[in-house]
C-alpha cells in the first residue's frame, strides 16, 4: 500500500469514516443469470485526428501562455473533505468528497474518473509532473434541471506530501482565427474520461471521444461575468475560471454496416495491460425516452503500438453484447471486466473463463478506473453523482472478483 493510502486509511479510521461493513470481506457474490456474448469486433472502428486544432492552439498558447500541472496544483483553491458519514461499501480503502459547494451543486454533476496511475503507471509512485492525482470529469447545466451548457475537469491532489486540495479546469474548443483565436464551451455529458501519457480522452456520447493535451493548460482572466467565455477585446474569460484546457483532436467512432447501431459512448476506461480504451453504453431494456432501448455493448479499442495515441484508423480488438442495463461505468484489466449498473446498484464482474458474478454496489454510481499498485493491492476507483453524497472512493479490486 502506498504512503498516501496508508496515511489516509489511518486518518479515516481515526475519524470513524470506515465502518465495519466497509472493511468486511467480499460482498456475497451471486452468479449472474446471463453472460456477455461475443460480437464481431471488425464492425467497430475509430478515426483519430490529433492535429485538428493545431494552428488555433498554437495561437492561443502564444497569446495566453500555459501552466504546467504542478503550477495548477500549487494554486489549488478548493478543499476536499472526508467521505459522507455512514458511507459503506465492501473493500473500501479510502476516498473523499468535494467541498460543500461542489457536493451540493444542482447544476454540475461528476461523471468520469481517471488517475495519474492511468497516465504513467506505477513508476515514481504514479506521479505526473510531481503529483499523484485523481481526475474527475463533470458536466454543467444552464440551470438546475436545465440543458447541458459546458464541461470541466477537477484535478485532486492525492499525495500525503501536498495539501488536500483540488482545482477546476474548464474544457473548451478552440475557435476564431490564428490572428484572433478564441474558444467556446463544450456542452457534452463527459460520462467517462481516461488519462494516458499526456493525453486526456473524454467521452462524447454521440460520436466517440474528444482529446486534450495536459501540457497545454491555458491561463485565463478570472474577472468578467460568470457567463463570459472566450475572447473579449484583448482579454480572455472563462466563466471566472483561471485555467482552461483546449481540445486538440477528435476520435470518431464508426460502424461498418448501416444496420449496426451507433455506439453510445456512455463511459470509458483505460486498460494499461493491453494498451487500450474500453467503452460501454447506458441503455434500457424498454421504456426509456432519452436512452437507447436495446442491449448494451462493450468495445475495446487498442492504441497504436507503444503509443498513447490511436492510429489514424483503428479497428476494435474485442466487442461484447452485455446482458446488463443502465451501465454507467466500465473497467478492464488483464482480461477481466467490471461493469457498474447505477440502475440496479450492482457491480458485474466477468471473464471469459470464470464467467459472470454480481456484487452489491453503491447507488448513483458512475465511472470506474483501475488503479495499479506495485506495493499494495490494486484498486478500483469510482464515484457517486447525487447531490449531497458525492463520494469518490477506492475499493480493493480483489473484493469484486478480481482475485
Amino acid at each position: 500500500m502506498n504512503r498516501h493510502v496508508r496515511t489516509t486509511l489511518r486518518a479515516a479510521l481515526a475519524a470513524g469514516l470506515l465502518f465495519a461493513g466497509a472493511l468486511a470481506g467480499a460482498p456475497g457474490a451471486s452468479a449472474a443469470a446471463a453472460a456477455p456474448t461475443v460480437l464481431n469486433a471488425s464492425e467497430y472502428t475509430l478515426s483519430a485526428d490529433y492535429h485538428q486544432f493545431d494552428a488555433l492552439n498554437s495561437a492561443l498558447v502564444s497569446t495566453l501562455g500555459t501552466s504546467a500541472v504542478h503550477t495548477v496544483m500549487d494554486n489549488a483553491n478548493h478543499d476536499r473533505q472526508g467521505l459522507t458519514s455512514g458511507f459503506s461499501v465492501a473493500g473500501l480503502t479510502t476516498g473523499f468528497r468535494f467541498d460543500d459547494g461542489d457536493d451540493t451543486d444542482c447544476q454540475s454533476y461528476p461523471q468520469g474518473i481517471t488517475t495519474s496511475r492511468d497516465a504513467v503507471g506505477t513508476a515514481n509512485s504514479g506521479n505526473y509532473d510531481g503529483h499523484q492525482l485523481v481526475l474527475v470529469s463533470w458536466y454543467t447545466n444552464d440551470a438546475c434541471g436545465g440543458k447541458q451548457q459546458r464541461s470541466r475537469i477537477t484535478l485532486v491532489d492525492w499525495d500525503a506530501t501536498y495539501p488536500n486540495k483540488y482545482r477546476k479546469i474548464l474544457l473548451v474548443e478552440p475557435t476564431g482565427t490564428t490572428t484572433a483565436p478564441s474558444f467556446k464551451d463544450i456542452p457534452i455529458h463527459a460520462g467517462g474520461v481516461s488519462w494516458y501519457g499526456d493525453y486526456l480522452y473524454v467521452a462524447d456520447t454521440g460520436s466517440g471521444m474528444r482529446v486534450f493535451d495536459m501540457r497545454k493548460i491555458l491561463n485565463t482572466d478570472t474577472g468578467g461575468t460568470a457567463d463570459q467565455i472566450g475572447r473579449s477585446g484583448s482579454v480572455y474569460y472563462a466563466h471566472n475560471y483561471a485555467y482552461v484546457l483546449p481540445q486538440v483532436g477528435t476520435v470518431t467512432a464508426q460502424t461498418a454496416h448501416t444496420d449496426t447501431a451507433k455506439l453510445a459512448w456512455s463511459s470509458i476506461s483505460l486498460d494499461r495491460v493491453s494498451g487500450s480504451i474500453v467503452m460501454t453504453e447506458y441503455t434500457c431494456p424498454s421504456g426509456c425516452d432519452k436512452y437507447p432501448n436495446r442491449p448494451p455493448r462493450a468495445v475495446r479499442f487498442p492504441f497504436a503500438s507503444g503509443a498513447t495515441t490511436f492510429a489514424s484508423t483503428t479497428t476494435a480488438s474485442q466487442a461484447l453484447q452485455l446482458p446488463w442495463y443502465k451501465l454507467n461505468g466500465v473497467a478492464s484489466h488483464n482480461g477481466r471486466w467490471w461493469f457498474n449498473s447505477s440502475g440496479q446498484k450492482q457491480l458485474y464482474y466477468w471473464t471469459p473463463t470464470a464467467g459472470p458474478s454480481t456484487f452489491a454496489w453503491v447507488g448513483g454510481g458512475e465511472s470506474i478506473s483501475y488503479w495499479e499498485d506495485s506495493t499494495g493491492p490494486d484498486l478500483l476507483w469510482s464515484l457517486q453523482e447525487p447531490t449531497g453524497s458525492r463520494n469518490v472512493f477506492a475499493v480493493t479490486q480483489a473484493t469484486y472478483g478480481g482475485g
